[in-house]
């Protein structure tokens, strides 16, 4: 994948859980989880917004793009 999470760097920096993000952004355990992995197809503006208010970053501190990984179809 070309965009890449770096949500777990982010949390490392600031040293909160996963649990204590989950509860200070209001979502699930579960979909953090795919976010924080990589695994998300999407994500909200109102969702990344709340991220980097709790965690005090810009959204490029939380997603990067790679264009070494980026395939391109025939």
């Amino acid at each position: 994948m070309a965009i890449i999470v770096n949500l777990d760097v982010m949390m490392a920096k600031r040293k909160m859980s996963l649990n204590e993000l989950s509860e200070k952004v209001g979502l699930t355990l579960a979909n953090l989880s795919i976010l924080k992995t990589g695994k998300a197809k999407a994500i909200r503006f109102s969702t990344l917004e709340a991220i980097c208010k709790v965690l005090d970053c810009q959204p490029g501190d939380i997603l990067e793009f790679r264009e070494d990984d980026f395939v391109s179809s025939p």
